[in-house]
């Protein structure tokens, strides 16, 4: 496999405070915000929107972490796997929840967030931000705020290095070569 840089570190970091930004603007109060990570890479990258939404509007956000691995419908095809922490720090009732996460491909990963998110509570509106969107849905879901939009073909990866978990920041896309 061949990686073509997408993004470089200080690209992903401009784009993490453009979606900070517009998810202030579309949100409204950020008190009743609350931005829930996917796990894993969905995590970090909740965190960092989180503490660029505290630099910009002085009011700190309510970060969550969701795992989403018994909520799935394709565990057959991607296998098992030992689910991660789930951490819902408040209340989610009338709240506007923010799904987080690296790359939305299918949109199966998001309907599985949003029927964990319901098992837990009943938010005002759940809104979805992504770093990458590389098409490919087989279900109809869009998100709310896009980092980049990167045209794939269905066999080509995403790959998504955030610092807390790789290392270093940036996105690659993977390639047959």
């Amino acid at each position: 496999m061949v990686a073509i840089e997408i993004l470089s570190a200080e690209e992903v970091r401009r784009t993490v405070t453009r979606l900070a930004s517009q998810i202030v603007e579309r949100s409204g109060n950020p008190a009743d915000l609350v931005l829930m990570g996917i796990q894993t890479r969905g995590v970090p990258l909740a965190r960092a929107l989180a503490k660029q939404i505290e630099a910009l509007e002085g009011v700190s956000v309510v970060v969550g972490e969701l795992d989403i691995t018994f909520y799935r419908d394709d565990l057959d095809r991607i296998g098992m796997r030992t689910p991660e922490k789930t951490d819902i720090p408040e209340d989610l009732q009338a709240k506007t929840v923010v799904l987080v996460d690296d790359v939305i491909f299918t949109g199966r990963t998001i309907r599985a967030a949003m029927d964990a998110i319901h098992a837990y509570g009943r938010p005002g509106v759940i809104r979805l931000a992504v770093l990458v969107d590389r098409g490919h849905r087989q279900l109809p879901i869009q998100p709310d705020f896009v980092g980049k939009v990167l045209p794939t073909a269905r066999e080509e990866k995403v790959r998504v290095a955030l610092q807390d978990i790789d290392g270093r920041d940036g996105v690659e896309i993977l390639k047959e070569g």
